[in-house]
């Protein structure tokens, strides 16, 4: 896992056709907005967050956040040990977002 903040982020994503961006936030977090293309899996879904992790392509570079960065941190970290080859944890989280905010669909 690296922690990266959001201009490294914004980079990084720009220019890696593997980009997976995961949003860990729970559902009312996810309905306040997103960061655009990110896909939501509850890490406070305990195993059933480790069973859909684990259905995801471990060669994909995953790009993760959360309110804070603290869930994100967590997840990236769970999600190496389960053999992810690449984990970006976005410092600051959503709460320092400043880039484009997309709706949650539903």
């Amino acid at each position: 896992m690296k922690n990266i903040t959001q201009e490294e982020w914004e980079e990084l994503v720009a220019s890696d056709d593997q980009a997976y961006i995961l949003d860990v936030r729970t559902q009312n977090e996810v309905d306040e907005g997103i960061i655009p293309n990110s896909h939501h899996i509850d890490i406070y879904e305990g195993q059933g967050f480790i069973d859909k992790v684990n259905e995801l392509d471990k060669s994909k570079n995953y790009y993760i956040y959360c309110r804070s960065g603290n869930r994100s941190g967590q997840a990236a970290q769970l999600m190496d040990q389960l053999g992810f080859e690449t984990t970006y944890n976005l410092v600051g989280g959503f709460m320092e977002w400043d880039g484009d905010v997309a709706e949650a669909e539903e």
